[in-house]
């Protein structure tokens, strides 16, 4: 009998937490009557919106580019995004001192491109609807001897994600379900690594937009399939397949899927200003947008959400936020 490892291990969430330690920060959990209300449920808000660089992102970036050689790091890190692991990768390079060069589709959010550059990043551009952005940077950081960290293929970049669910659930004990925001799998796959393995009997639910469901048709395959390249408000799911050992990890650990609106999603983003006073972006209001949508079934007891990000300009939430794209 042969077995498989998987690629990220509850060990490899904890070490993670401990090379975080200090650096990443300890995001709030908010609560809110009216949202349990609605609901039915307790609900557990972890705010990674109020991370570094605004998102989840940097607790990845940082554990896996703190783990590069020195020789590595001398040279310099490549990366691909859509704009939070942009941001996460060129802040995690600053604060180790080398450099970053980051590959970002044309149209990306104006402000999650402001903010790479003025954290020292160089940007590269390219067409997110013709362009492969991997093979992109694969053959630019081979041309230049960069060290690749890409946005969820990786165990430490999974690890690394997995630390936020850890912290929730060190705040709050046993949940009965926890709730997070699907693009390529990395942030799931940390999640239910870490939440699997502190609270077995957890309901791991992933969300994505109805446009970008290759997660959910891939669960529902057993195999990772594909699909064009989605239009979606929520630019940090516009994927058009799961990574390989995302997949691996979340295809053992997930439990469901749950699809969205955009405009659940607009909705969500709203009733988080005016009822909690956070900003959230499309891709981190997701989860949100599921329960408050009724997309989620059976929801009792004490539920935890993970808003993943909060970076999108004042300009785009208030056309989002009133109904625009």
């Amino acid at each position: 009998m042969t077995t498989t490892t998987p690629p990220v291990t509850l060990d490899d969430v904890l070490d993670a937490a401990a090379r975080l330690e200090g650096v990443a920060h300890r995001t709030p959990v908010l609560r809110s009557r009216t949202l349990d209300a609605l609901v039915g449920a307790e609900v557990f808000l972890k705010c990674e919106n109020f991370q570094r660089v605004g998102a989840f992102k940097f607790r990845g970036a940082y554990n896996a580019a703190s783990r590069l050689t020195p020789d590595q790091l001398a040279r310099g890190i490549a990366a691909y995004s859509s704009g939070n692991h942009a941001q996460a990768v060129a802040l995690a390079a600053r604060e180790l001192g080398t450099t970053a060069v980051i590959v970002m589709p044309e149209d990306a959010p104006r402000s999650k491109r402001a903010a790479t550059e003025g954290y020292g990043a160089e940007i590269v551009t390219y067409d997110r609807y013709t362009g492969d952005r991997e093979a992109i940077t694969r053959a630019l950081a081979a041309e230049r001897g960069l060290a690749l960290v890409p946005p969820y293929e990786h165990p430490h970049v999974m690890a690394g994600q997995g630390t936020a669910a850890l912290e929730l659930l060190e705040e709050t004990g046993e949940l009965a379900a926890l709730l997070a925001p699907v693009g390529g799998g990395g942030l799931m796959a940390g999640s239910a690594t870490a939440a699997k393995g502190r609270c077995p009997g957890i309901r791991m639910i992933g969300v994505e937009p109805e446009a970008g469901d290759d997660t959910k048709r891939s669960l529902e395959a057993g195999r990772r399939v594909s699909i064009p390249v989605p239009k979606t408000i929520a630019d940090g799911q516009a994927l058009d397949t799961p990574g390989e050992l995302t997949f691996s990890v979340n295809r053992r650990l997930v439990d469901e899927i749950a699809l969205v609106t955009d405009d659940e999603i607009r909705h969500a983003m709203r009733f988080a200003f005016e009822r909690l006073k956070i900003v959230i972006e499309p891709s981190g209001a997701s989860p949100l947008a599921a329960l408050l949508s009724g997309r989620v079934g059976g929801l009792a007891g004490r539920v935890g959400v993970i808003v993943s990000g909060g970076n999108v300009d004042a300009e785009r939430f208030g056309r989002l936020c009133g109904g625009g794209g």
